[in-house]
């Protein structure tokens, strides 16, 4: 059982950090590289795509020396055009397949929307877990979609997303994350950002430790990104000072953290400014079109 108000009160430790100077303005530019830039609306165009893929090969002018994102994220009938516009960037293509958000459809067809989004040419797929079955404690479906869905993945990176806002206590977020390392997930992700409840600092914490203790028992490095509700660029940095006192420094890059928060891009870039420049500047003055 997880100590809840324990968890809790470790979690807030990490917003009391102090980083000032030199090591927050790296710990902001570290915070861009980690950025999965997401659009995944119904009014989605091919427009937006470049859009979004100019963004995240330039958050900003080069003067400030800041690295490109680390992915960008479409529903898997706009992958094609997302890897077209990425073309020799080394930025990932990300996918939300299986049925995303609700993932209410048959496997079969599941498996399909992953297969149609590797063939389109994405490097990552998010899926989401059947959090009916879940609840219903059906661990072994839950289980069983996760591995099927990772034979369908290829050699694209599997990121299982647990929407953590649906499935409950923070003992059932660590049940389902062990549920999804145990079947070879890349990453675990909280959150599909389509439901009010998202990402926390508590619920990361609790992912970020069953992550650690699944490193400990079978030298496996899982991925973490928490997804939804991640603003500001004070925020991120929580995020990373958990994330190192947590985990340690081998996860402190994109391969293994991600956030999943493009309104986040946003404060941090202006943040990074204020750092440099030593004033704030007009969000739009870092939007590509």
């Amino acid at each position: 059982m997880i100590d809840q108000v324990g968890l809790e009160e470790r979690a807030a430790t990490f917003t009391k950090r102090s980083i000032k100077g030199a090591s927050k303005l790296a710990g902001l530019k570290l915070a861009v590289s980690m950025m999965d830039l997401t659009t995944l609306e119904g009014a989605d165009t091919r427009g937006k795509v470049a859009h979004l893929c100019a963004k995240a090969r330039q958050p900003m002018p080069d003067r400030f020396n800041c690295p490109p994102c680390a992915a960008v994220c479409v529903y898997p009938n706009l992958v094609a055009e997302t890897k077209r516009q990425l073309a020799g960037s080394g930025i990932k293509v990300a996918s939300v397949a299986t049925a995303f958000p609700a993932g209410q459809v048959p496997l079969p067809i599941k498996l399909d929307d992953v297969r149609f989004a590797v063939d389109q040419g994405a490097d990552e797929i998010d899926m989401v877990i059947p959090r009916g079955a879940f609840l219903a404690g059906d661990f072994r479906t839950v289980a069983r979609e996760i591995r099927q869905t990772l034979s369908a993945c290829g050699d694209a990176h599997l990121k299982v997303i647990l929407e953590v806002g649906e499935i409950g206590a923070y003992d059932q977020v660590r049940r389902a994350s062990e549920i999804a390392m145990g079947e070879g997930a890349h990453f675990i992700k909280t959150s599909t950002g389509k439901i009010p409840k998202a990402a926390t600092l508590p619920v990361t914490l609790a992912m970020l430790e069953a992550i650690r203790d699944h490193f400990y028992d079978t030298g496996i490095r899982v991925g973490m990104k928490p997804a939804g509700g991640i603003r500001t660029a004070k925020e991120s940095l929580h995020y990373l000072v958990m994330v190192k006192e947590t985990l340690g420094d081998a996860w402190l890059s994109a391969e293994r953290f991600r956030f999943g928060a493009s309104s986040l891009l946003t404060d941090v870039t202006l943040q990074i400014a204020k750092a440099t420049d030593g004033g704030y500047q007009s969000a739009d003055h870092f939007s590509l079109s």
